[in-house]
């Protein structure tokens, strides 16, 4: 049986309270509202077949496997994503605090069961001598002399037990229970976003590397160029103007060497820290330049309702949703009596050797009733706190579910575009490195200038670039899509 009493309570409704006690002392109440699961959100996008940005093309929605990065066939990739699960001190701080939010579990376990300790103690005493003040006094008084010393020994146990007659404990232990396991999808949601952050600055890493190694290859081009041209004005079939804009080239792209080095720092680095390892740590590991993780032919990413039930954040929140809903029953037990049974057995004796006899063996057990009948508002107080609680987890529930919709359907459509975007960048660089091949053959017999090749070798360049920039970005939307889904979780 469970009672919802949420209703306001003052001082003419004390007397009711009191039948409503005796009732449930009979039938073994719970009060507090009942918790019947989180409330239903955006109803027909959850019982979509697919998300509503999700484009058709290359996408399946079988159910996407959780270590997601093993699709990008990478195997410093894994490493490093093992690594960082194994180690990070994020994950640390998430797996102390569930330990943390288990043992308080136990602790509301352990109240609903009865204490018992044991106490012995041993008290040797001695009255004072009366005979000096006696002897002051007027004739007639008999003297008094201070006795020798008394003792005195004890030993035994005593418990106590407080009945959960209206179910205060057992909404304490719902709730802990409810926020342990929130606790434990918080660890979860650590691990999604730890894989996420560890893919996306390994992205970073071989972007900037790939992106360096062309820089230096097209300076290294620029510099033969100019000690060409450099030959050819000594021999004055060059003039000085030909001489100075290259020169400039040959700096501008040197220019853009100094910040790609730093960003590999950076991201070398940030991938150590990651890992729970010092900066550094990872720079003779990586060093080496790798061409970027290669996109999986096909892409799975299952149906809305599985997002929903695998997501860390979702579980997280619904579960303090109903850790909220079980304090409300905690604190309207406050209105009812209280039972306690005390109990208590020992041994008293003046002497050690005769403790432990029949004789002095002593028993005492009593039932405490303790009832609050008049707190003037404040366990109500409590009451309404708890139920503002309850309604703010209810809210935060809901955003959290309109959030995650949100984040895979614009993953979805960011991912479905920026391979779009990338095939077009793939056919601008195919057509400038055959211009940039067409250009060098017409300088090199004489037909066109040297203007004309630089500019060339300048788009062939940028093209480059803006393929690799678009491939990583790529490979970001992809990581950012997993992570929407809710996948990287380790149990």
């Amino acid at each position: 049986m469970s009672f919802d009493l949420t209703m306001t309570f003052n001082r003419s409704t004390r007397f009711a309270l009191a039948a409503a006690a005796c009732l449930s002392v009979l039938s073994g109440c719970t009060v507090g509202p009942d918790y019947h699961g989180a409330p239903v959100v955006a109803r027909d996008a959850i019982s979509g077949a697919t998300f509503v940005r999700a484009p058709a093309a290359g996408m399946t929605t079988a159910p996407a496997p959780n270590e997601w990065w093993r699709a990008l066939n990478d195997p410093q990739l894994n490493e490093l994503i093992a690594a960082a699960l194994a180690h990070s001190p994020d994950v640390h701080i998430a797996q102390a605090r569930l330990r943390e939010s288990r043992a308080q579990l136990d602790q509301q376990d352990a109240n609903a069961l009865p204490k018992v300790s044991g106490y012995a103690a041993a008290l040797r005493t001695r009255e004072p001598d009366l005979s000096a003040f006696n002897s002051g006094n007027s004739s007639g008084g008999s003297s008094s002399t201070g006795r020798g010393p008394l003792q005195f020994y004890t030993a035994g146990f005593d418990a106590s037990w407080e009945i959960d007659l209206f179910g205060g404990t057992r909404r304490a232990i719902e709730a802990a229970s409810a926020n342990a396991q929130a606790v434990d999808a918080d660890l979860a949601d650590t691990q999604v976003s730890l894989a996420a952050e560890v893919a996306r600055t390994y992205v970073e890493l071989r972007d900037e590397q790939t992106r360096l190694e062309l820089a230096q290859r097209q300076a290294q081009t620029e510099q033969r160029i100019l000690t060409l041209t450099q030959q050819r004005r000594q021999r004055g079939t060059a003039a000085d103007i030909d001489v100075e804009r290259l020169t400039t080239q040959v700096e501008n792209t040197r220019a853009t060497l100094i910040p790609l080095d730093a960003q590999v720092t950076d991201s070398l680095d940030r991938l150590a820290v990651l890992t729970g390892r010092a900066p550094g740590a990872l720079d003779a590991q990586l060093a080496d330049t790798h061409p970027l993780p290669a996109l999986p032919e096909t892409l799975t990413i299952g149906d809305p309702a599985a997002m929903l039930q695998q997501r860390p954040d979702i579980r997280a929140a619904e579960r303090r949703l109903a850790s909220s809903n079980a304090q409300i029953g905690e604190h309207i037990a406050d209105f009812f009596p209280k039972v306690t049974l005390f109990g208590d057995i020992g041994f008293s004796a003046s002497d050690p050797g005769h403790l432990v006899r029949k004789s002095n063996f002593s028993w005492v057990g009593a039932p405490y009733l303790q009832w609050n009948a008049f707190d003037f508002g404040r366990t109500l107080g409590s009451v309404h706190a708890a139920q503002a609680s309850r309604d703010e987890a209810d809210a935060q529930y809901t955003k959290t579910v309109l959030e995650a919709l949100q984040d895979a359907n614009s993953s979805l459509s960011r991912y479905g575009h920026q391979r779009e975007h990338v095939v077009t960048l793939q056919k601008v660089e195919a057509s400038a490195t055959h211009s940039a091949v067409l250009m060098r053959q017409r300088y090199s017999a004489g037909v066109a200038t040297l203007i004309d090749l630089l500019d060339t070798q300048r788009q062939e360049f940028t093209a480059q670039q803006n393929v690799v920039a678009g491939q990583a970005e790529l490979l970001k939307d992809f990581i950012s899509l997993q992570k929407s889904l809710g996948l990287g979780w380790q149990v």
